[in-house]
């Protein structure tokens, strides 16, 4: 959780000076969010291959280099920042998002290993964790700023101490590591087989192969698509919903402010409360009845005639936003054998959304307003409501592939049924 945590400052406390970096690096905003597309692309790629790179030499590995690689990247950032460099920042915000991935997926596979050995549902309390953590780097940035601090200067300083802390955590964290059956052990050094015994891990062109294979495999294709819609009604709240509120309402930027905050507070608290839902109800049901949720809370809130009714529907727009991200990924991680080419594959489909959506909400605010270019968000929120079938438990087995075409038939049959639900 503390990995989590960390995971979430180290991004928001970067994220939160962007407005300083933009005038330090001499661009405009327009300028400033192409260079942060470019980073997003690093992430991209980083979710490509992490699947294969995890396989090949584990999670604790995976996670040692990216600690290593970030610590790079950002000194890059404060670098290119404090010279005007473009170029410098351009190179460092790639390698913080490759680093993204490479933190992202091994986090996530183990924290869902834990949940397994638990034998109860535990992922949301993690993502409540990175949560947490993007609040306070949130302020923490914001204090840095109060106080005149140089983003140049703040970056190093934050991102030392983040990298102290969690090679610290690091050794521990991973060593205590429950190991299931067929699942990468997170040393490095192999396998562990049911029998308990340590196979050797997958050479090379194994590994890439096995990364490969998930794309071809239906429900992990449509796992992603839940965790896309997921990823754009909690991302666009962060891009947008500040802005929708000083727009629509006649309120001023601190009360847009705490409306924003006002999701953070609820989408947190959800998912510390509704982990006892999904084991006494199940992943499937919890799922449906989140997206309803979200899916009401954006209608209210585009629609809301004053800004009362619209808070309601901030708050039931965050918790039915609260569990989607997390559920999608113990799903893909049912198989711990599978479990990093899986979620490397499902993390990717939420890299794609925070690439896509701010640009095409942007262009939709700018036709017909920040608030009803949230819609889009609805729209995505009936796609997963159609596929939320997908996330029942499955037991560990053979890899499905794109020629088992009853496979495919049953994924197509649980899109179907909900539907008609929805409607």
């Amino acid at each position: 959780m503390a990995q989590f945590a960390l995971f979430g400052l180290a991004n928001a406390s970067w994220l939160g000076r962007l407005p300083a970096v933009r005038d330090d690096l001499g661009v405009n905003s327009a300028q400033l969010g192409a260079l942060l597309i470019i980073g997003g692309l690093g992430s991209l790629a980083g979710a490509l291959v992490i699947g294969a790179v995890v396989g090949r030499i584990g999670s604790r590995a995976a996670l040692a280099t990216a600690t290593g690689a970030n610590l790079v990247g950002f000194g890059l950032i404060a670098l290119g920042t404090a010279t005007s460099s473009i170029p410098v920042f351009a190179i460092g915000a790639v390698l913080n998002g490759l680093c993204g991935a490479f933190i992202n997926v091994p986090i996530n596979v183990s924290a869902a290993a834990v949940e397994q050995r638990l034998g109860r549902t535990v992922l949301p309390h993690f993502h409540a964790g990175f949560s947490i953590g993007a609040a306070a780097g949130a302020g923490l940035a914001a204090g840095f700023a109060a106080f005149g601090v140089a983003p140049a200067v703040q970056f190093p300083i934050v991102i030392m101490l983040v990298t102290a802390v969690r090679a610290a955590l690091l050794a521990p964290s991973m060593r205590f590591a429950p190991r299931p059956h067929g699942a990468a052990d997170g040393t490095g050094g192999g396998m562990t087989t049911a029998t308990g015994s340590v196979a050797a891990r997958p050479g090379r062109r194994e590994a890439v192969r096995q990364a490969m294979r998930a794309w071809g495999e239906p429900r992990t294709l449509l796992l992603g698509v839940v965790l896309l819609a997921a990823s754009l009604a909690e991302g666009s709240a962060g891009n947008w919903l500040a802005i929708a509120v000083d727009d629509g309402f006649p309120v001023g930027e601190a009360v847009a402010a705490a409306t924003y905050s006002a999701f953070l507070v609820s989408m947190t608290a959800f998912r510390f409360l509704g982990t006892g839902l999904i084991d006494r109800f199940g992943r499937v049901r919890v799922l449906r009845v989140s997206g309803a949720t979200a899916l009401v809370g954006v209608l209210l809130f585009v629609f809301a005639p004053a800004l009362p009714l619209a808070l309601v529907g901030v708050v039931l727009w965050g918790c039915g936003t609260a569990l989607g991200n997390p559920v999608a990924i113990a799903a893909a991680s049912d198989d711990p054998a599978r479990a990093p080419q899986r979620v490397s594959v499902v993390t990717s489909f939420s890299t794609i959304s925070s690439l896509a959506a701010p640009p095409l909400l942007g262009l939709l605010a700018d036709a017909v307003g920040a608030r009803h270019a949230l819609l889009v968000i609805a729209g995505a929120t009936v796609v997963s409501l159609a596929a939320a079938g997908v996330v029942r438990r499955q037991p560990a087995g053979p890899a499905p592939t794109p020629a088992r075409s009853h496979e495919l038939s049953s994924q197509l049959h649980s899109l179907r049924l909900p539907v008609y639900r929805v409607l």
